[in-house]
């Protein structure tokens, strides 16, 4: 019972998410400030952020439904802290592996955006209110494309279990490249999940304000983006699990630092998108994820599906 509340709670569970989240979010700040000819924030500013955030008043809409209100942070992040348990690291099986892992991964995956949908429901804030519709129908947009391309992978494997995957791709040498549609899919969807430029219509500053988080302030405002980090993580844990198989036979000490590296990389590659995109519309966003990324998860299925029958 310790050593499984010590993985949850200290390594591979939440301390290791946080600091990881933390680090995610200096490098891709970094990154990003660097792409754009300026310096970017200290290696401390998004703990020294989030410490600041947790020291500042706490106000509550009037209207709001005060305990709803109150919750969603936290079932964000441990909705986030719950899916990264089930993903693996530096081993092919997961802390708490089981059968038909990677769907559940999927759809647990998905209660932290809805969590930024009720958020700005029951704010009761009309900004709030456009904001929290977009995000579902961002959600209604992605999130189809998503869970086909990173269950296309399981497709030639004939299973749908990360430790059988990995397990199935690492004896097949470089044939995890045939999924490289599925990865650009991903990569992009992962993009409007994270609601990063050119995504990030639910939070346009410049039309709504924050969009579904504009009345959360203080420590509910810090954990919504501690939740929106973490879940950068884990998002970039899943698609190095489903489409980068190599580095979980390595051992403990060199499969966390090609993990880091995996992470770091698709990071990286995110980080880029958001620097050469400007906003688009929600419009846009549907009719991209529904008539061009759709239709290539389609054709990576097709792809492995083909290369299943012939050998």
């Amino acid at each position: 019972m310790i050593l499984a509340l010590l993985q949850i709670f200290i390594f591979p569970g939440f301390l290791f998410l946080f600091i990881l989240a933390l680090a995610g979010e200096y490098f891709d700040r970094k990154l990003y400030a660097r792409m754009q000819n300026r310096v970017g924030p200290p290696w401390f500013q998004p703990f020294a952020d989030f410490v600041k955030l947790l020291a500042k008043e706490l106000i509550i809409p009037e209207q709001a439904d005060k305990i709803i209100f109150r919750i969603l942070p936290l079932a964000a992040c441990a909705s986030v802290v719950t899916a990264f348990l089930f993903m693996p690291i530096w081993k092919a099986g997961s802390l708490f592996s089981f059968k038909g892992d990677i769907v559940a991964v999927i759809y647990i995956m998905t209660i932290p955006t809805l969590t930024y949908f009720l958020g700005g429901w029951y704010s009761r804030s009309l900004y709030s209110l456009i904001g929290s519709m977009r995000v579902l129908t961002q959600l209604f947009s992605y999130e189809v494309p998503l869970l086909m391309a990173v269950l296309a992978p399981g497709i030639l494997a004939s299973s749908w279990t990360f430790s059988t995957v990995i397990d199935f791709y690492w004896a097949k040498g470089f044939l995890f490249l045939v999924n490289i549609i599925g990865f650009g899919v991903a990569l992009i969807a992962v993009h409007g999940k994270l609601e990063k430029v050119p995504f990030d219509i639910p939070e346009a500053e410049t039309e709504i304000v924050a969009g579904t988080f504009t009345e959360y302030t203080g420590p509910l405002y810090a954990y919504f983006k501690l939740a929106m980090n973490m879940q950068a993580i884990a998002a970039a844990t899943l698609l190095a699990a489903a489409f980068m198989p190599f580095g979980y036979k390595s051992g403990f000490i060199l499969g966390i630092i090609i993990y880091l590296l995996k992470i770091t990389f698709i990071i990286a590659l995110l980080t880029v998108i958001r620097t050469i995109f400007a906003r688009i519309r929600i419009d846009q966003m549907v009719r991209f994820c529904w008539k061009l990324l759709t239709p290539l998860a389609l054709l990576q299925i097709t792809i492995n599906i083909i290369i299943k029958a012939v050998t």
